[in-house]
């Protein structure tokens, strides 16, 4: 993301109220709906896939955007990065709340403190995933392994 976009807010992405709730992926795109199950994503995480992709549609577009035809053209279409960012990012944050449960916090610091630096580091993992994304479409146009890797992700949903 550029430096004048805002990450996507861990407050945006509510899971807790999605986790027991079976999510209809029909209403989604067929893209996302071949990447959950390329990937394998376990049932429970598909609430956090779907909330993820729908609060980051907007900055992902801008990204996507800003990318040159280039990279662009790895991929066949902006819904296949959208959906390839969304899996991406859930993992991320999923490992990362992980290992912040193991995290050391300062004794001083009260749970709002405590909520607010996880939800800053969990911007800042979010953040990255796009950023990392962005790195590999870009050189995936001077890989044909890359290439080949990113076509092979869609080439049987078509």
């Amino acid at each position: 993301m550029s430096e004048q976009q805002e990450p996507v807010s861990v407050e945006e992405i509510d899971t807790e109220n999605n986790a027991l709730e079976s999510v209809d992926l029909s209403t989604y795109s067929p893209e996302l709906r071949h990447l959950i199950e390329f990937e394998q994503v376990p049932e429970q995480a598909i609430p956090m896939v779907t909330s993820i992709h729908e609060v980051s549609e907007e900055p992902v577009r801008d990204v996507w955007d800003e990318l040159p035809a280039s990279a662009q053209n790895i991929l066949d279409n902006f819904e296949q990065f959208h959906a390839l960012i969304s899996i991406g990012q859930t993992f991320a944050a999923i490992d990362f709340m992980q290992e912040f449960e193991t995290l050391n916090m300062p004794a001083d610091m009260d749970e709002a403190g405590q909520a607010d630096y996880r939800a800053s580091l969990l911007d800042k993992v979010l953040q990255n995933c796009v950023k990392d994304m962005v790195k590999q479409l870009k050189k995936a146009r001077r890989d044909p392994i890359l290439k080949r890797d990113f076509m092979e992700i869609f080439a049987e949903a078509k």
